[in-house]
């Protein structure tokens, strides 16, 4: 079976791991105070604070900034629904806006009108899908001077107009679980240009313990969402290597866009070279071919290749639609999106041999369909 994604592991990264267990030094130590250090300067922000997931990152960003019951946040409406439950969790209602047609990130226009019409908006989320960046210059206009969060867990390492990924907003959240570009297995980060944010997060993410005491003093209710030493000691290695990693997933991305051109798919788009690191390889067939994606996908298993489904329509969700009243038709791109979307595989481990096995089996997979279904 070839593999939808695998984490790059080297010896390098195993020894590093190996190194702390024998210290018997596991949790928030030197190890993570270097992690932090080096997210921050690949992320571009004065701050990082590491913490156990990219959903906990989520969390205290809104704790950070304060959110209270009857506050609303923006957010895309095509995802992973990671950042509406954060919301949620905060005590405040997730608000959606649909993505625009070409990257599938939350359009700036969009953003714009729900602004007009949501006087309690308090917050905006940017999410960057499968690894390229929004248009986060065009969308920090548009939340007109609320706070945005960067959402970069799967662009980290990613550059748009010289700003790395997760420097554009308030905050940034990224991730590192194990299908992202640089993983500790499961863990995350905050990185920010404010120190009392930072601080703040430091607080939440250790049970409310102040940072800068000289004994311990808890200040306020707070959470175990440290990351170990272990983990930061895998991703300070992997780091190392973040530039190689990077040059690997946009070689296979190149290789898919010559065995695909020409079928009628729509391929990922770069809104700059530097922008999109690529961290799933997502296709979206012909409008006409909607319906048959579950055939298309069941086929591509059948000769050995493993795909998914990259992305839901939040707003459809079975816990989400009823607190909005959403209905389909109210975000008519994601609508086609989502109907439409295959992560076909992607990792650094692939061979030119097996993206050529990957598209002659989706390109059979498409020829079997009923004529009807053929073509756009």
């Amino acid at each position: 079976m070839i593999r939808l994604a695998q984490p790059d592991v080297a010896p390098a990264d195993l020894a590093a791991v190996t190194e702390v267990l024998r210290t018997g030094l596991l949790v928030q130590g030197a190890r993570v105070a270097a992690f932090e250090h080096e997210v921050a300067r690949v992320a571009g922000t004065e701050h990082a604070v590491a913490v156990s997931s990219g959903s906990a990152a989520l969390q205290l960003s809104f704790r950070a900034l304060g959110l209270q019951p009857g506050d609303e946040v923006a957010l895309p409406a095509c995802g992973w629904p990671a950042a509406a439950n954060a919301v949620i969790a905060a005590g405040a209602e997730p608000v959606f806006v649909d993505v625009d047609p070409v990257f599938w990130s939350l359009d700036p226009g969009a953003l714009a009108e729900v602004m007009r019409e949501r006087p309690r908006l308090r917050a905006v989320v940017s999410a960057d899908p499968f690894g390229g960046m929004a248009d986060l210059a065009a969308l920090t206009r548009a939340a007109g001077g609320l706070p945005l969060i960067d959402d970069a867990g799967s662009s980290f390492g990613a550059i748009l107009d010289t700003r790395p990924a997760g420097s554009w907003g308030t905050l940034g959240c990224l991730s590192f679980h194990q299908r992202m570009i640089v993983t500790t297995g499961e863990g995350g980060a905050l990185a920010t240009a404010d120190a009392a944010i930072a601080r703040r997060c430091r607080m939440l993410r250790n049970h409310g313990m102040e940072p800068m005491a000289r004994a311990p003093d808890f200040v306020e209710p707070g959470f175990n969402l440290r990351l170990t030493e272990m983990q930061a000691a895998l991703g300070l290695s992997q780091i190392a290597r973040l530039p190689g990693i990077v040059a690997k997933r946009r070689e296979i991305a190149g290789w898919y866009a010559i065995e695909l051109g020409g079928q009628g798919l729509e391929l990922p788009a770069e809104r700059e070279p530097g922008a999109q690191v690529y961290q799933s390889y997502v296709v979206l067939l012909p409008s006409a071919m909607a319906s048959a994606r579950g055939s298309v996908m069941a086929r591509l298993r059948e000769v050995g290749v493993e795909t998914g489904v990259p992305a839901y329509h939040l707003p459809l969700t079975r816990h989400l639609r009823p607190r909005g009243r959403w209905a389909r038709g109210q975000f008519p791109v994601t609508d086609s999106v989502i109907d439409r979307a295959i992560a076909l595989p992607m990792h650094t481990g692939l061979r030119r041999s097996e993206v050529q096995e990957v598209c002659g089996g989706l390109r059979q997979a498409l020829a079997e369909l009923p004529p009807g279904t053929r073509h756009p």
